[in-house]
């Protein structure tokens, strides 16, 4: 076991590190992230209250801006040509999916850090009362987005098509995360009650076991193909 999550921070610091020296996603996630938070406080009309559809309108920008950055996940590997070098590894492959998830994670944690801010200011959302219960709802979220985002992100990249391919595999399968997820946030965006979204949460937590199960597992199959 040990082992296994030297493995897997090992592959995680490394494509932290990446990151931090070129910041390439996390660039690119938040401009778009910002962009289309603009587009929605454009689009919106004035008789219709930002704060009750504020919830799916923080998701769309969480898991499309994820989305793109997921394309890249396996992209330093795939241009260097160093993907089956890394495969013959002693890394066991549940702990190499493990570094990608949880680079890929805090990642997009980093970016949602900047679209709660920005979503703040345009529509004037305060999120005080609910902020204990909004962290929740967001990583959990989160986890399973990635969990599946970083499998079909090393499917893709065996692809030609792997860019265009990712969210046609990837959105469907995401559809009751994002639900869920959503769901939870616009409740505690009106001032709903912990309690009340205890069953979301729940059905989230869920969802991350099990896709972190079936991922890690398979994982082995699908960069093998």
């Amino acid at each position: 076991m040990s082992g296994f999550l030297a493995g897997a921070w090992a592959v995680a610091r490394k494509d932290l590190m990446l990151e931090a020296r070129s910041r390439e996603r996390f660039v690119s996630m938040a401009t778009f992230a910002v962009l289309v938070a603009i587009v929605f406080s454009f689009a919106l009309d004035a008789s219709v209250r930002a704060r009750s559809i504020a919830g799916a309108m923080i998701w769309v920008t969480i898991l499309f801006s994820g989305t793109l950055g997921l394309g890249r996940s396996f992209a330093a590997e795939r241009e260097a040509e160093v993907l089956t070098g890394i495969l013959v590894s002693p890394i066991p492959r549940g702990a190499l999916f493990l570094g990608k998830f949880l680079a890929n994670l805090a990642v997009v944690l980093a970016v949602e850090a900047v679209i709660f801010p920005v979503y703040g200011i345009f529509f004037g959302l305060d999120y005080g009362a609910g902020a204990l219960g909004l962290v929740l709802t967001v990583v959990l979220g989160t986890i399973g987005f990635m969990a599946l985002g970083t499998l079909f992100s090393a499917m893709a990249a065996h692809t030609r098509m792997g860019d265009s391919l990712l969210p046609v595999l990837l959105l469907p399968l995401l559809i009751p995360v994002v639900i869920f997820a959503a769901s939870a946030t616009q409740r505690l965006l009106i001032g709903r009650p912990l309690g009340e979204v205890q069953g979301s949460l729940r059905m989230l937590l869920a969802f991350d076991l099990v896709f972190l199960f079936v991922c890690t597992a398979s994982f082995g199959a699908v960069v093998e193909e």
